[in-house]
């Protein structure tokens, strides 16, 4: 027995609640359950309980035993004075108050069906993949598509905690936010964070004073990153670094905090000289870009701004070393999709919850047309059961398999409880 399974039944009422009794032998009636409470303290706030024809208004302190109480030292503990009912699984010894009257006990384990205890303890035991993989096709549909509707959200909610600690950091600037998540995405997962500190090593007031001119972009870019740092007799590498040279000092310019980017196993098309590129032309081409982000709403819109290759030089070359055929590196469809999944949803996200605003149905409408990301988490999912083919439910999955299926969290989990209150 876990006591979190105590608090589990307590908040859904998961036992026999209409003929209860105390441990003393007075009869309960539970009006209100009272506020769960996640912090120190009692664990539900302002219950409301009728014991033995007294209401009473205060809280419940939750135990597996009754003398839980003092192993804890609640009795020292003034937050504790108003606790009206003690929940336990087993009652072993007698709770007094600071004037020596007996806190009311009520002993759970008379009052929980064997089949709820029994789908909890089997689910909790099991040594699978996740603890429900053998049930997991047993789920209702409505349940199983709800939750993972909310599970987005949830995952779109901690994605908006990171753009509002960056919108602190840029001081309220939401094109600068933009502007280190789509360096940082445009790096992928290998070249993400040194991408991201590359961004950062950068004050966005100087991207706004240089975006005109194309070549001024790639070198601050470039030489931020520490790729000017060759020698070669190439005369547009050449240009770069005099450029460089001369920005860096303008603009009082550090990239001692750069992370080093990773060329190694990574497809040419995924370089980050490719990457930085695209991305340099992408603002060469546009003004305004969160502007223009925000108000769109299709993928087909973005496509069609996104719609962007390498400037001139890296049309024929992967890196400042080698000449290489000529080809119209354009950012793909499939890129612009993790794009959108990635960085405009959770900005949009974040802008429209700092506004007061509401977009949850068009969000979901801009994610479900995007395809299914393929992964190994998202694939083992896929062998469990049959889902809609679509990028909300592969990032809710992720989100399912990450933060409720590796910690154990089946009570907080919709999956979870629908399998344990089954008969």
């Amino acid at each position: 027995m876990q006591e979190e399974f105590l608090h589990y039944i307590w908040k859904h009422k998961a036992f026999t609640s209409t003929h209860c009794n105390t441990a003393q032998g007075e009869s309960i009636y539970i009006k209100k359950l009272g506020q769960h409470n996640y912090n120190s303290g009692p664990d539900f706030f302002n219950a409301q309980i009728t014991i033995a024809d007294q209401l009473w208004a205060g809280n419940v302190e939750i135990h597996i035993k009754s003398s839980d109480w003092y192993v804890h030292n609640h009795e020292r503990d003034k937050a504790y004075d108003n606790v009206i009912l003690h929940v336990v699984w087993d009652h072993d010894a007698e709770i007094f108050r600071k004037d020596n009257s007996v806190i009311p006990t009520l002993e759970l384990r008379h009052y929980v069906d064997e089949t709820l205890l029994n789908n909890y303890k089997d689910l909790i035991k099991s040594k699978s993949w996740i603890n429900c993989e053998k049930d997991f096709n047993e789920v209702n549909d409505f349940i199983l598509d709800n939750w993972l509707e909310r599970l987005y959200f949830e995952r779109l909610q901690g994605k908006s905690s990171t753009i509002q600690e960056l919108l602190k950091q840029s001081h309220n600037d939401w094109e600068s936010v933009l502007f280190k998540l789509l360096l940082k995405n445009f790096g992928l997962k290998v070249n993400g964070e040194p991408m991201l500190s590359l961004a950062n090593s950068i004050d966005y007031s100087v991207i706004r004073k240089v975006r005109y001119n194309c070549l001024d972009i790639e070198a601050l870019l470039f030489g931020q990153a520490g790729l000017l740092d060759v020698d070669s007799e190439d005369s547009y590498l050449h240009d770069l670094k005099q450029r460089y040279i001369f920005l860096r000092q303008k603009f009082q310019l550090s990239n001692k905090g750069v992370l080093p980017l990773q060329f190694f196993r990574l497809r040419p098309l995924n370089f980050p000289t490719i990457r930085i590129s695209q991305a340099v032309n992408l603002y060469f081409k546009e003004d305004s870009l969160f502007s223009k982000l925000i108000a769109l709403r299709t993928k087909e819109e973005i496509y069609d701004l996104f719609d962007v290759s390498t400037t001139e030089y890296w049309k024929s070359h992967y890196t400042f070393f080698k000449k290489s055929k000529p080809t119209k590196k354009t950012l793909t469809k499939s890129f612009i999709d993790l794009l959108i999944i990635n960085t405009i949803i959770p900005l949009k996200f974040a802008y429209a919850n700092s506004n007061g605003k509401f977009i949850e149905e068009e969000l979901l409408e801009l994610i479900k047309s995007i395809k299914l990301e393929r992964n190994s988490i998202v694939d083992k999912f896929f062998t469990l059961k049959k889902f809609d083919k679509d990028a909300c439910n592969s990032q809710a999955l992720l989100q399912l398999k990450q933060e409720y299926c590796d910690k154990n969290k089946c009570l907080e989990c919709a999956i979870g409880n629908s399998l344990i209150i089954k008969n």
